[in-house]
């Protein structure tokens, strides 16, 4: 039995007692014989009926509101419908990365002077990177020239054994004889540059000893001022002994002539050949083309390195603003032609690199402008890039990459770092919009509570786009409508409820 049955039972009661006193009452009367109530008995029971009377009003009030209670439902709050400014952003985090990067080659096989940079360095725009050493370099360009000379050399000494065997076979001899005086002279000047090598290593290595005696005479004194200088002339002497510039010069020298004393060499081989045979010893067009082109290729090669050469006097210079990534030299070693040297990536064109779940990807669009913060600073991005293949993330989560374009970037941007990122996906301007909290969403779609005539309804609406406070609504719901603010209630079709509005 409910409360209020109860409390309607009760009230029965009372009333049934009330009445059957007043039946009791009024048998007696009829029973007995009538006579006058005496004053005193009459008082007694009006009074009871009066308050018989009020015990029936209060029951019956109680009862009432009861009642009333159970047909008022519970209290909710409502508000308006409104229209508003709606933009959808997808707030993440992301790494800077450059979009423009070099690695740095050695042109030449020469020796380097100094590195002037080192990883991690900012650089501008024509800053210097390396600086070769001047005399390695100037040794290169005369090398580069001699070949060259060689070269040309050697292509018309072709020539001319070609038109002389053309003309006549015993032109051979001459051209040999000639051949074996450059080469004989050749071998003789190598040997004249040997001989000065050599001298000059007896020289030191003389001078060296010499040094050694005298430091041996002043060992007794080893805190002396003698024989510390004599211990740093035996280091210099050593040094000289392995680093002596002018032996290195001859022996490059050699190394020069030896080879083209192999060219003397091959050429007179030819030419006995061309000799030994009985008939014109003139080279066919085959012959000749190769010639031609293995003398262009040669003296290509020797060009381009003369070039290069010339463009790298003044150093290796930075192609553009940026951050200097990787340094694989060092000072003093002589990298061969096409080493890697270094790798700069540009800050002048800066990207960042986030991921999207597959819940955003029908939102992000290339073209959509971006809001980036890198180390307490902001920046303007753009969506530029958003890969087609998913990966997976840490968590096993797929995830799809794209690329945040930053538009104005300064040297104040560092590589590698995290940055926050929000990406401005769609905005809609005076639209019908409600809270998102209001919204509900069901096996048949999105919805919102309403009250009419005291009940709950459902009533089913159209989203759109969503910021962190409101949900666009595109059907369903028109300005001023009232909807129920469900905060924690347990809402269904049905239920009687009370209106309060909020707004």
């Amino acid at each position: 039995m409910s409360k209020t049955e109860k409390k309607l039972a009760d009230a029965g009661s009372v009333m049934e007692g009330i009445t059957e006193t007043n039946t009791s009452a009024a048998d007696r009367q009829e029973k007995a014989p009538k006579k006058p109530m005496d004053k005193k008995r009459k008082k007694k029971i009006i009074r009871r009926c009066i308050i018989g009377g009020i015990l029936v009003v209060i029951v019956l009030f109680m009862v009432r509101n009861s009642i009333a209670a159970q047909n008022m439902g519970i209290m909710v709050s409502t508000m308006p419908v409104t229209i508003e400014n709606v933009e959808q952003n997808l707030s993440t985090s992301g790494t800077v990365k450059s979009e423009e990067a070099k690695t740095y080659f050695a042109p030449v096989a020469v020796k380097v002077g100094k590195v002037e940079v080192a990883a991690g360095d900012s650089v501008e725009k024509g800053q210097s990177l390396l600086q070769y050493d001047a005399d390695a370099l100037a040794e290169a360009k005369q090398m580069s020239e001699l070949k060259q000379q060689a070269n040309e050399g050697g292509y018309v000494s072709s020539v001319y054994k070609n038109n002389k065997y053309v003309s006549q076979l015993g032109e051979a001899n001459v051209n040999l004889s000639v051949l074996n005086q450059q080469i004989e002279d050749s071998e003789n000047y190598v040997k004249e540059l040997q001989q000065k090598i050599d001298d000059k290593k007896a020289a030191l290595a003389h001078e060296g000893t010499l040094l050694q005696i005298s430091l041996l005479d002043w060992s007794n004194q080893p805190d002396s001022e003698e024989y510390l200088n004599l211990q740093k002339l035996i280091q210099y002497n050593s040094y000289e002994q392995q680093n002596n510039k002018d032996i290195m010069a001859w022996q490059k020298e050699i190394d020069t002539y030896e080879e083209m004393i192999a060219g003397y060499k091959e050429y007179r081989s030819e030419m006995k050949s061309q000799k030994s045979s009985s008939e014109g010893g003139s080279m066919d067009n085959g012959s000749r083309s190769q010639l031609e082109a293995n003398t262009e290729l040669e003296e290509l090669n020797n060009q381009n390195t003369l070039d290069a050469i010339g463009e790298v006097e003044n150093g290796i210079l930075a192609d553009f603003n940026g951050v200097v990534t990787e340094v694989e030299i060092i000072e003093g070693a002589t990298p061969q032609e096409g080493q890697k040297l270094f790798t700069i990536e540009s800050t002048e064109k800066v990207k960042v690199e986030i991921t999207v779940s597959k819940y955003d990807l029908d939102k992000i669009a290339v073209g959509q402008e971006a809001k980036v913060e890198i180390a307490g600073k902001e920046f303007e991005g753009k969506v530029t890039k958003i890969n087609r293949m998913a990966t997976t993330n840490a968590s096993g989560t797929a995830v799809v990459g794209a690329e945040i374009e930053i538009e104005n970037p300064d040297q104040s941007i560092y590589l590698g770092v995290e940055a926050k990122v929000e990406v401005h996906m769609a905005k809609a301007e005076g639209v019908v919009a409600v809270p998102i909290e209001v919204v509900n969403t069901d096996m048949e779609g999105d919805f919102v509570f309403v009250a009419e005539e005291g009940l709950v309804k459902k009533k089913r609406i159209t989203t759109g786009i969503s910021s962190d406070m409101y949900i666009e609504v595109t059907e369903g719901l028109t300005e001023g409508e009232e909807v129920i603010m469900t905060t924690g209630q347990e809402l269904e079709e049905g239920l009687p409820v009370t209106v309060i509005p909020q707004g």
